[in-house]
């Protein structure tokens, strides 16, 4: 089997002490890292003492989400790379269908397919597509079959490590979260054409127990998300769809400011405020 190293950025022991288990089982000959991001409680204490076959790379400070992944993949002996979010469990099996890909010289990732469990029904996510409406790149969800991805989601996802180091890693511009995978993805196949897939074969359970909304609160996620979409443009994005964007924006500051309740004309400043320092 190809040398893999699945790479967990963690923050709290839990959710990840729920789910390190299953990401074991699942990852048999896998070299795994937890990137512990200055937890505030003992994660690190029990991570050394009841899993001592997992390495831990413990930040001395918080970094966050593109930081603690970056350090990881660095870190990494595999030449492929999984990034799995603190609370997700992969059944059993998920690793060889999505190694099956890297086969071809021009696959960057392939995503898998999210399962996450609500009153007794399931509901499947990971892949998901894009495309550039009122001056900014919008992305939803698409049918759950395999195919190409606009991205791989930074949660769970394999990557070809040589080709994540060539572009950089996650950029910390987006810190502390949001969009970090998306233009990461961008950047793979809008500069170098190498192809971001969806593996519906490759199967987890995300609970979706983020720590984001406990530290920041929901409307600071608002307001990061938005911020973001303007940074990704501001970076990303030239020649006429740039002059779109631009064009846009009176209306936005209009409409958009209303349903946001003013979040968007504040984001709009926030990311100003960043480009330029």
């Amino acid at each position: 089997m190809t040398q893999v190293s699945v790479i967990i950025p963690n923050y709290k022991k839990l959710p990840l002490m729920k789910n390190l288990p299953a990401i074991i089982k699942a990852s048999l000959g896998a070299e795994i890292i937890v990137v512990d991001d200055a937890s505030p409680d003992d994660a690190v204490t029990y991570l050394k003492t009841n899993f001592p076959k997992v390495k831990v790379i413990s930040n001395t400070t918080n970094q966050r989400f593109a930081v603690s992944c970056n350090i990881g993949v660095k870190a990494a002996s595999g030449k492929i790379i999984v990034l799995l979010n603190s609370d997700v469990a992969p059944k059993p099996g998920f690793l060889a269908p999505l190694l099956a890909h890297f086969s071809d010289p021009k696959v960057f990732a392939a995503s898998c397919l999210e399962i996450q469990r609500h009153e007794g029904k399931e509901k499947f996510s990971g892949r998901n597509r894009c495309q550039f409406k009122r001056g900014f790149l919008i992305h939803s969800a698409a049918p759950v079959v395999a195919g190409n991805n606009c991205w791989a989601t930074g949660g769970s996802s394999a990557f070809d490590r040589q080709k994540y180091l060539q572009l950089g890693g996650m950029d910390r511009l987006y810190a502390p979260a949001y969009w970090e995978d998306i233009d990461l993805s961008w950047r793979a196949r809008e500069k170098f054409g190498w192809q971001i897939l969806f593996e519906p074969k490759s199967q987890v359970f995300h609970n979706h127990e983020t720590t984001n909304v406990s530290v920041f609160g929901q409307r600071q996620m608002e307001l990061m998300a938005l911020r973001n979409q303007f940074l990704f443009v501001w970076k990303n994005i030239r020649g006429s769809r740039l002059l779109q964007h631009l064009l846009w924006l009176p209306y936005h500051f209009v409409f958009t400011a209303y349903r946001t309740r003013g979040l968007f004309i504040i984001s709009f400043f926030q990311a100003l405020w960043r480009n330029i320092k």
